[in-house]
């Protein structure tokens, strides 16, 4: 059975960071390609991150701020989230990506919410 949980979010001033993780079970983590997704209220999930054997790519309105990485030891993903800022508030997913698409392949997990807030 496919697990995703996400941590790491919570409430963080503008300009601030957050390291989110993902711990994954249930398929072959090492040779997916991986990806953090965001929805803020109001709007539509959007495809923040993938990382594909070392291969990254973002959003372009977040290169330079997010940093994805995987550890294929423990079957994690993390964003690493700099210089917050209030637009980057949502709650944030884990899932693995369909080649070709922004399309998920599992069912979400709970999210992690991430609040940027003086």
């Amino acid at each position: 059975q496919v697990q995703l949980v996400e941590s790491g979010g919570g409430l963080v001033q503008p300009g601030g960071s957050l390291r989110l993780s993902c711990a994954t079970r249930g398929f072959s983590f090492s040779i997916a390609v991986m990806a953090w997704y965001r929805q803020a209220p109001g709007e539509q999930r959007e495809l923040v991150a993938t990382i594909s054997s070392g291969t990254v790519d973002y959003a372009d309105s977040l290169k330079g701020r997010f940093t994805i990485s995987t550890d294929n030891a423990q079957n994690t993903v993390y964003l690493q989230m700099n210089n917050l800022q209030p637009s980057d508030t949502a709650v944030y997913y884990c899932n693995r990506k369909r080649p070709g698409t922004s399309a998920p392949f599992y069912s979400w997990g709970q999210g992690t919410q991430v609040t940027v807030s003086s």
